[in-house]
């Protein structure tokens, strides 16, 4: 299923597709970074300049309440939204910027598996954020 995109699993969910939600997910289907509200605003307005901030404020709830996306939370008091099926990825976040850079290792992923054996777990799933700055 990962390789539906975010209107076909809204519309299997049962979600009433209109012009505007269209719009949203057509956004959020071609963001490779992890837009806010504001910014997710920003480029559907560039698409249909009668969408409003609050269409686009309902629209994400409704998607993530539906399990359609992930909200993520950097620390910076902005929610930032990614598709709930991309590949599994950790993140790295620039305290300076806020810029956020996915990354996978595999050595990282084995080691998870391997401490929550060591505690008696089968890992289910993980969040990894990692904070830093540029080093000089």
């Amino acid at each position: 299923m990962v390789n539906h995109t975010i209107i076909e699993r809204c519309e299997a969910a049962g979600l009433r597709m209109t012009g505007q939600r269209r719009v949203v997910a057509r956004v959020l289907q071609e963001s490779d970074d992890h837009p806010d509200v504001e910014e997710l605003y920003a480029r559907a307005s560039k698409v249909d300049a009668g969408i409003s901030l609050a269409t686009v404020y309902r629209t994400v709830k409704l998607f993530e309440e539906t399990g359609i996306l992930e909200r993520l939370e950097f620390g910076d008091g902005r929610s930032r939204y990614e598709d709930a099926e991309r590949e599994h990825h950790d993140h790295l976040i620039d305290i300076n910027t806020g810029k956020v850079i996915e990354f996978v290792d595999p050595e990282i992923e084995a080691l998870q598996e391997k401490i929550a054996d060591k505690l008696g777990y089968e890992l289910r799933g993980h969040k990894l954020e990692l904070y830093g700055v540029p080093k000089k």
